[in-house]
């Protein structure tokens, strides 16, 4: 562990934190149990009623004790009926129920979480006026709406970090449906927050060069890579081994528009019409809540092999991965799609199972080449698809599973790893504010970025 003179005071925003569940939960709570080793004393702003599809209670007790979390409430309705007319305006319902849903979307820019800003923004202001208050404030998004806190933070003379889980305008064509008005907007309410920001972290390379490519005025010092992880911390000790009379293939995250399955599925359909007999010692399991929208791809499956187990908790998760001969990865061919991998990639990596990634050439492509996890298909070729799924089903009928693989140079995405370069985004942008508190956009230099150097390993992965 390093030793540090001074520990640095931080407050973490972050709508998504335990007990929420979902990948996107997974940036702060880890941020929060390592950044104490890299000098880094946190304190977390979430939600107390959140408005959300999906709870996982587990991930309360992997908070640290000390950590102290305040919780704002949001005005927002109960996720069920937010939904509700979600789908209504989704499915061009006509009536009074679908023009107020698209009145009230198109109100709430640049998401429904706007509805939290009044309770977020009251505990902030009595958070920066409290001394010893947070020397430095990191927003991580989405949901994008929390980045209208900044503004705050340079009011008050505190550092601020502006963190992309996801990007700004993937997030809104892909979970929101942003609406016309959104569209319009939207690049100018993001150039705004982002002038208020010392220092931007990215999730992946590839959201780092298209907000440089963007946003002119920021400096490529000024933004940092920062990408996901995985904590051994949360993997069985003994991994419980996969079955032995069917090749299990299994899915875990939300299947929504950009994690469509339906290359995969058509791909089984073709397999089963050719070699049914084949098709038989396959089993396909998804992990996670499947959107309205891509329930339709399902329908017939479960009689191919195709189990949808819902939403499970974090390390259930994980428990059933390691029963999987195969882990898959999806991302379907959409716009936006080549600079995006999903958190759970990661997980995929420390698991030790092969990964069938399908998705176009782009971010994740390259991830999974460079740390060889496995095979890369098109997520639409069925017939690629299908015969790489032959291939695997006559090998285990002759009594050889998938070898593990050999993945390269994951240390790097230890959590422990990625809150280190966390503490140093926070450490630059303290810098950054003192030279200039008052000076929006700044330009400061900055050391390359977590993409453009070999990450520190603190701990063994």
């Amino acid at each position: 562990m390093a030793i540090y003179g001074t520990m640095l005071r931080a407050l973490l925003v972050s709508y998504s934190f335990p007990p929420v569940g979902g990948a996107g939960v997974q940036r702060v709570a880890k941020l929060v149990k390592y950044l104490p080793e890299h000098g880094v004393v946190p304190s977390v702003l979430t939600v107390s009623n959140p408005s959300v599809p999906v709870r996982d209670e587990t991930l309360l007790a992997e908070l640290p004790p000390s950590l102290r979390v305040l919780r704002a409430p949001t005005l927002e309705p109960g996720y069920a009926v937010k939904g509700a007319a979600w789908t209504a305006q989704a499915g061009g319902q006509g009536g009074l129920r679908g023009q107020l849903a698209r009145a009230a979307r198109g109100l709430l820019l640049p998401d429904a979480q706007l509805l939290w800003q009044p309770g977020a923004a009251a505990t902030l202001v009595r958070e920066l006026l409290r001394r010893p208050g947070p020397e430095v404030v990191l927003i991580s998004a989405p949901p994008f709406s929390q980045f209208l806190l900044a503004p705050l933070v340079r009011l008050a003379r505190r550092a601020v970090v502006l963190d992309y889980r996801d990007e700004w305008s993937t997030c809104s064509s892909y979970e929101m449906g942003a609406s016309g008005l959104g569209a319009l907007l939207g690049p100018a309410l993001e150039e705004t927050l982002l002038r208020c920001a010392h220092v931007v972290t990215t999730a992946t390379p590839e959201f780092r060069q298209a907000l440089l490519g963007r946003f002119r005025f920021l400096r490529p010092e000024q933004v940092l890579t920062v990408p996901n992880g995985y904590d051994p911390d949360d993997f069985p000790q003994e991994r419980p081994a996969p079955p032995t009379d069917r090749l299990v293939l299994g899915y875990a995250g939300t299947v929504f528009r950009l994690t469509s399955p339906r290359g995969l599925l058509g791909a089984i359909r073709r397999l089963a019409a050719r070699e049914p007999a084949l098709v038989r010692h396959l089993e396909v399991r998804f992990m996670g809540r499947i959107v309205q929208t891509e329930r339709d791809a399902f329908a017939g499956m479960e009689a191919l092999g195709v189990r949808q187990l819902g939403y499970l908790d974090h390390r259930r998760v994980l428990q059933e991965l390691s029963r999987c001969h195969l882990c898959l990865c999806l991302l379907d061919e959409v716009p936006g799609a080549e600079r995006i991998y999903p958190g759970k990639i990661f997980e995929l990596m420390y698991l030790g199972r092969p990964v069938l990634t399908l998705a176009p050439e782009g971010a994740l492509a390259r991830l999974c080449r460079a740390h060889h996890l496995g095979p890369v298909l098109p997520p639409r070729d069925e017939e690629a698809i299908a015969s790489y799924l032959a291939a695997q089903l006559r090998a285990f009928v002759a009594g050889t599973p998938p070898p593990a693989p050999a993945p390269v140079g994951i240390h790097r995405y230890h959590r422990r790893a990625v809150a280190g370069e966390a503490a140093r985004a926070m450490r630059l942008a303290v810098a950054a504010a003192q030279r200039a508190p008052d000076r929006i956009a700044p330009a400061v230099n900055l050391p390359g970025d977590f993409a453009d150097r070999p990450g520190p390993l603190a701990g063994r992965s």
